[in-house]
């Protein structure tokens, strides 16, 4: 098989996306990571936090990416949930723009498979703070996605998500569940909810989309690779 070379732009404070986009990918030998970090390390709505996403620096991180000869480069973080899509969108079309590879983000990619799963009431579990919480939930309206239900745990330090615990986040699914929202998104690449999707997919019987697993969907999807080869982290894989 053509290997293919995933780069991702990771934000500076992030630990969790890394050992789980490796875990993964662990089976599929023909795939392989690489990542380019650029300066995050809160998450609000003022403005100095907000211009951590300036085009910029995420552009001079894919810039080093491009030398690695990457297939697709992938913004893996979920600032467009409060900025809103358009925000990837642009990201995309700039990445492509400076460096001639294709561009995803882990939003975009959730929104292609609530779509394709034709999900449209969905539950929203993250480590946000209340305004970010409430940013989200309007870009995702305006999209045309209902939150029907939410949880989240009021940090704000970016390093901080990845000490929120594995029971901490199933509790965050199962107070979610018993609304019955078309799929949960755990949304945030620097909480470590993917290795627990399986499970908690088989436990309630509600698709639950990771986002570092949707960053790996919308990297595969860009270039046409075939997503059902990763197994164990989602139905979104299965439905490709």
């Amino acid at each position: 098989m053509t290997p293919l070379r995933i780069g991702m732009l990771t934000p500076s404070s992030n630990t969790v996306l890394e050992p789980v986009t490796t875990q993964m990918l662990k089976d599929l030998p023909d795939v392989t990571a690489h990542f380019s970090r650029f300066r995050v390390t809160a998450i609000g709505l003022d403005a100095a936090l907000l211009n951590q996403f300036d085009d910029r620096p995420m552009l001079a991180a894919a810039e080093l990416l491009a030398d690695a000869k990457v297939d697709v480069i992938v913004w893996n973080g979920t600032s467009a949930g409060w900025l809103g899509l358009d925000s990837d969108r642009r990201l995309c079309e700039r990445i492509t723009e400076v460096t001639g590879i294709k561009a995803s983000t882990s939003v975009l990619a959730l929104f292609d498979v609530m779509r394709l799963r034709e999900e449209s009431r969905i539950g929203l579990a993250s480590p946000y703070t209340s305004d970010v919480q409430a940013a989200i939930i309007k870009s995702f309206a305006n999209e045309g996605i209902e939150i029907i239900c939410e949880r989240h745990q009021g940090i704000r330090d970016n390093f901080s998500f990845s000490q929120v615990s594995p029971e901490t986040i199933a509790e965050m699914i199962a107070e979610l569940a018993p609304s019955q929202p078309d799929s949960i998104a755990v949304f945030c690449t620097n909480l470590a909810g993917a290795p627990l999707v399986d499970q908690l997919e088989k436990t309630y019987g509600i698709a639950i989309h990771d986002s570092v697993a949707t960053a790996i969907y919308g990297a595969m999807s860009a270039v046409g690779y075939d997503q059902a080869r990763v197994s164990g982290f989602g139905k979104m894989f299965s439905a490709a």
